[in-house]
């Protein structure tokens, strides 16, 4: 069964269970705050190339974030991840609601067994009330003469933090050095964001891109790179690679109207990337 939407019923005991004690409370006035992070787990494997997902959850844990977008999740992949769905795993681990969107899903090998699938996914202290894997350009990295075209792996959730409904996304844009494929990523997750653009938006992500890229231009168009808004330098906060990090690719990009408090790289060699957390002060809209 494609897990493009949540079910009714899930989205219906999001609603009943409500809002953890964990999180962060709720502010006075006419905005709520989110602390939000993105995280390229590369599979549950760390800067050494070990599969070691203890150390997976206990790095997104420290983060403390209400909202993680991650990237780079096995689900019943292969045995690089000993085959287990880490999506759900890290849910169960950390307490928190899970949407995964698969970029790649493919026949089990066995019958009857679960399909091996390989995406995004968006972690969140807060219920999930809809949730979508929206398609975007892609090259696929299965076909060994790809061709660009839609593929799914972008996925939305809409979350309630408090009373205020927001979109939060998760993507990883092409690895490859051509930027065009990126390009087209950027115009069709511009395109899908453009839809629900009354909500406030949270774009986290590994763009395999520096922020002054042109194929990321038009991103900064339309939202807001945390990192920068909060007082950043441009030359700094390097996530790649984890252990001496020589490029910042890795992004929390919010709607205009948000107020980025602060932002951050945390150093870890939980995974080859580093996590950015991002603290934010959300509009009640």
């Amino acid at each position: 069964m494609k897990r493009t939407v949540i079910s009714a019923a899930l989205i219906l005991l999001t609603v009943l269970i409500g809002v953890p004690a964990s999180a962060h409370a709720t502010p006075s006035g006419h905005s709520v705050s989110l602390r939000v992070a993105t995280y390229n787990i590369h599979a549950g494997s760390g800067a050494d190339e070990v599969f070691d997902v203890d150390r997976t959850a206990a790095q997104i844990s420290d983060l403390d974030a209400d909202v993680v977008g991650l990237q780079e999740v096995d689900v019943h992949w292969d045995a690089r991840s000993e085959w287990r769905d880490l999506a759900q795993e890290l849910a169960h681990r950390l307490h928190m609601h899970v949407f995964f969107g698969p970029i790649y899903s493919l026949d089990p090998s066995e019958v009857g067994g679960p399909r091996a699938e390989f995406g995004n996914a968006i972690l969140s202290k807060y219920p999930i009330m809809s949730a979508h894997n929206h398609s975007i350009a892609r090259l696929s990295s299965q076909d060994p003469d790809p061709v660009l075209e839609p593929s799914p792996g972008f996925p939305e959730a809409v979350i309630n933090v408090r009373g205020v409904w927001m979109q939060v996304f998760s993507t990883h844009l092409d690895f490859r050095a051509d930027p065009l494929p990126r390009q087209a990523q950027v115009t069709d997750m511009l395109e899908i964001m453009g839809a629900g653009r009354k909500m406030p938006q949270v774009l986290l992500g590994d763009f395999n891109a520096e922020p002054q890229s042109p194929e990321l231009g038009p991103l900064w168009d339309h939202l807001d790179d945390a990192w920068l808004a909060a007082g950043g330098s441009p030359g700094e906060g390097a996530t790649y690679p984890a252990g001496e990090p020589q490029k910042r690719i890795d992004f929390v990009a919010v709607s205009p109207l948000m107020r980025v408090i602060d932002a951050h790289a945390v150093a870890s060699s939980a995974s080859d990337h580093r996590p950015v957390v991002a603290e934010l002060s959300v509009p009640r809209w």
